[in-house]
C-alpha cells in the first residue's frame, strides 16, 4: 500500500495537519499548517506541538494561540473551523529563532 500524502489525514483520522516553512531570516521565519479534514466534516479543531529550544511564537494568524512554556496550542478561528469533508485551511505564524519541523497533532472537539 501507499502512504497517504502528509496533507491528508491517517485513515480513520477525523482530521490531520502538516507543516512548512514560508521564509526564514536571521533570528526568525515565518511557517504555515495546514489542517485537513478527514471523510467526514469536522465542526471545529485543534493543533499542538513543542517549540525547539530557542523557538517563539511572535504573531499567528487565522487560529488561537495559546503557549505553555514550549507546548503550543493553536484552535481554529471563528470563520475557519467547519471543514467539508477533504476540505483544508491554513493559519500562518511569525517565529523567533532558528525553523525547524516540528510533530504535529490535530484533534476535533
Amino acid at each position: 500500500p501507499t502512504t497517504p500524502p502528509p496533507t491528508t489525514p491517517a485513515p480513520g483520522a477525523p482530521v490531520g495537519a502538516t507543516y512548512r516553512t514560508v521564509n526564514s531570516w536571521q533570528g526568525g521565519y515565518q511557517a504555515e499548517v495546514t489542517v485537513t479534514a478527514g471523510s467526514s466534516p469536522i465542526n471545529g479543531w485543534t493543533v499542538r506541538w513543542s517549540l525547539a529550544s530557542g523557538q517563539t511564537i511572535s504573531q499567528l494568524w487565522s487560529g488561537t494561540l495559546t503557549t505553555s512554556g514550549s507546548a503550543v496550542t493553536v484552535r481554529n478561528a471563528a470563520y475557519n473551523g467547519s471543514l467539508a469533508a477533504n476540505a483544508s485551511t491554513t493559519f500562518g505564524f511569525i517565529g523567533t529563532g532558528s525553523p525547524s519541523t516540528p510533530t504535529l497533532t490535530a484533534t476535533t472537539p
